[in-house]
């Protein structure tokens, strides 16, 4: 009997030692979910640029589902609306803005906005002052070549941002999509000046697996533009219409970014090419809560909101707080079964 004993009892060790390894194991996972960029700044969910327009509360018609609840940007790390060095026309015009954006079916969109901004003065005058990451963190959010990059780098540095996205990858911009070294060489100038993380944005249209090679040591994060209409829609395999055709030969060319679910395919093909290097990855095209789990196992370490806030823009809160609120009775049963015993809770 004392031998049974003995032997019953190193194989409850045993099994409660194997739960507390799984548990932190687990919690280890947990933790490397979450983004920590050089400041201290966490974050596991941002709005993509634009969303919320240029100072993260929102656009007009957003503003009374902020003030009910329904939107709140103080859960999200918010990218601000592209700036540029010099106000920019681009197509949007906001007295009719479903002129260069149109909704797709299967929850997508396209737009051919081709960065219509005021200009980094205005924002740095009008915005910038107000801005205070105590009460919602903004990442800015710049266009340009590099000696404009540095120069709104520069301004920037004079406010509380949580840290700076360059867009060299707008499908709307006019210019050839940059290369490897116009981006790298951008990020080098760019983090030499600017005293904020930088996020760098990329597309599948470039050679993005090179070209994040090289921004390792100068990007602290990875995230996916819009993907061109000509790579979801190859002109020689489909023959659907693009509502966007108009603006063809306007600002940018090409016919526009295309995001949502009918993105999701091509960037987040991205995301798992991506995970082999060391820059953290944000996967876009979050449409619902179960594409978060989805982009989990591809490397994803945090989640971004972009064309769900065309059709809902209440929803992204929804899901952040669903997760929130699942994580931590996961997190609860975790710790209740770790300061137990487990053995003992399996044998009741």
């Amino acid at each position: 009997m004392m031998a049974f004993s003995l032997h019953f009892g190193c194989i409850r060790i045993v099994l409660e030692s194997e739960h507390r390894s799984l548990t932190t194991t687990l919690n280890n996972r947990e933790e490397n979910l979450v983004i920590t960029l050089s400041n201290g700044h966490q974050f596991e969910f941002m709005v993509a640029s634009g969303a919320l327009a240029f100072d993260g509360y929102g656009w007009p018609w957003e503003r009374p589902l902020a003030w009910a609840g329904l939107i709140k940007p103080h859960l999200f790390t918010v990218v601000i609306k592209s700036l540029t060095l010099k106000p920019r026309r681009g197509n949007l015009r906001w007295w009719k803005p479903w002129s260069c954006v149109r909704l797709l079916p299967n929850g997508s969109a396209v737009n051919k906005v081709g960065l219509t901004n005021p200009g980094i003065d205005w924002w740095c005058k009008k915005i910038g002052p107000k801005v205070d990451q105590k009460k919602l963190a903004l990442v800015g959010s710049i266009f340009g070549d590099t000696d404009e990059l540095v120069e709104c780098a520069k301004c920037l540095n004079d406010y509380d941002l949580v840290g700076l996205e360059l867009n060299p990858s707008c499908p709307n911009t006019g210019h050839d999509f940059e290369t490897t070294d116009a981006i790298v060489r951008g990020g080098e100038a760019v983090k030499k000046v600017s005293r904020h993380p930088i996020i760098v944005k990329l597309s599948v249209a470039q050679n993005y697996m090179e070209t994040a090679k090289y921004l390792q040591g100068i990007a602290e994060a990875i995230s996916l533009n819009s993907v061109p209409w000509e790579i979801v829609f190859p002109p020689d395999r489909t023959c659907v219409k693009n509502p966007l055709h108009r603006l063809v030969k306007k600002v940018g060319g090409g016919g526009g970014g295309v995001s949502g679910k009918l993105a999701q395919r091509h960037n987040w093909k991205a995301v798992e090419d991506l995970w082999m290097y060391s820059i953290p990855v944000i996967a876009p095209s979050i449409m619902e809560y179960e594409d978060i789990p989805r982009t989990k196992v591809l490397g994803a370490q945090a989640w971004s909101f972009g064309a769900i806030h065309l059709r809902t823009p209440w929803k992204p809160t929804s899901i952040v707080e669903r997760y929130r609120a699942e994580r931590s009775k996961i997190l609860e049963q975790t710790e209740g079964a770790t300061n137990g015993s487990y053995f003992d809770s399996k044998t009741r």
